[in-house]
């Protein structure tokens, strides 16, 4: 009996010193991470205002992290390409994502189109609102009106104008709002669709295209020179870096105001402590001396938010456009 009892024991040991070593193990993966580079997906070209963030962000928090934090440039689609790939790669934190305020509007005009490759409600999870940076309509120099309200007078006045705008792809933010103001003003202007900010822009800058418009930062140089016409911006409040760009509220567009902003997104069913350690980083980039100044100097703002401030603002600018998308049937 007693040789049983001891061998019970003996195998009993063994078992509770073997769980002992998975716990610490597991422990150990979790601290060690990140124990190999990470990759960040942007979800358009380089050269546009989500990359240009994406890449400060990303060079900070490679130095924080000890790990390289690299840029995937994938765009098209208005970004529904760049986040899908995102929504079904490993929750691991090693696959990341920085998206801008096309994301909302995207997902709401796919979805409602049937189209959409992924849910947004379910294949995402939040890490932090890194920046602010405004949102702003810009048009070739050649274009004979000083602010949106003027274009849409000029549209009225000659219906024979074949003016073009261009967007960096259905659903997105300048798409949602290009078709808004063509409802709001009652006037012709076609829709244009591009990959990215940067191709938009090259247009836009030999005269090929009349209107478009991105955050602030892939275009700042170029409105400064004078090689792009600001008409106006979409944040509640006028640009301080551009103090002479109305709102569109003050143009009398206030249906076309919306906040700029880049996030951060991991895959769904991350860790918490991954998402934890991301959401650290992430703030840390975006408040560290040296990155508040190349921020500024593109008029960005760091924030670095809380991931259930992102996920709150996230739904709120899909519930703002939601009814509007629908009504447009944009495809």
């Amino acid at each position: 009996m007693r040789s049983l009892r001891q061998k019970w024991h003996h195998w009993c040991t063994l078992g509770l010193v073997g769980l002992l070593a998975l716990g610490a193990q597991t422990s150990v993966l979790a601290q060690a991470y990140p124990n190999k580079p990470i990759k960040m997906i942007v979800p358009f070209p380089a050269g546009g205002t989500t990359d240009i963030v994406a890449r400060i962000v990303a060079q900070r928090m490679s130095e924080s992290m000890g790990q390289p934090v690299t840029i995937d440039n994938r765009g098209g689609a208005g970004g529904a390409i760049g986040a899908d790939l995102m929504a079904k790669a490993a929750p691991d934190g090693y696959t990341i994502m920085m998206h801008n305020l096309s994301f909302p509007l995207a997902s709401v005009a796919q979805t409602l189109a049937n189209r959409s490759p992924f849910n947004v409600d379910t294949d995402f999870a939040g890490v932090s609102i890194a920046v602010y940076v405004p949102f702003v309509w810009t048009s070739s120099p050649s274009v004979p009106a000083k602010d949106l309200r003027e274009l849409a007078a000029l549209l009225r006045s000659n219906p024979a104008l074949q003016y073009n705008y261009g967007s960096t792809g259905p659903g997105s933010t300048m798409h949602v709002l290009g078709e808004a103001f063509k409802k709001e003003s009652k006037v012709n202007i076609t829709h244009i669709p591009f990959k990215g900010a940067a191709p938009l822009k090259q247009e836009l800058l030999a005269g090929r295209l009349q209107v478009g418009g991105d955050q602030l930062s892939s275009s700042l140089a170029e409105i400064k020179a004078g090689t792009l016409k600001a008409l106006a911006t979409t944040a509640s409040k006028r640009i301080p870096g551009l103090p002479e760009v109305p709102t569109v509220r003050e143009l009398g567009f206030p249906n076309l105001e919306l906040e700029g902003w880049n996030g951060v997104f991991a895959p769904a069913k991350t860790p918490k402590d991954i998402i934890d350690r991301l959401n650290k980083e992430v703030i840390a980039a975006v408040r560290h001396p040296d990155v508040v100044k190349r921020l500024n100097d593109l008029g960005a703002e760091g924030v670095g938010s809380t991931p259930a401030e992102q996920d709150a603002m996230l739904r709120r600018q899909m519930d703002q456009f939601r009814a509007i998308i629908r009504e447009m049937r944009l495809e």
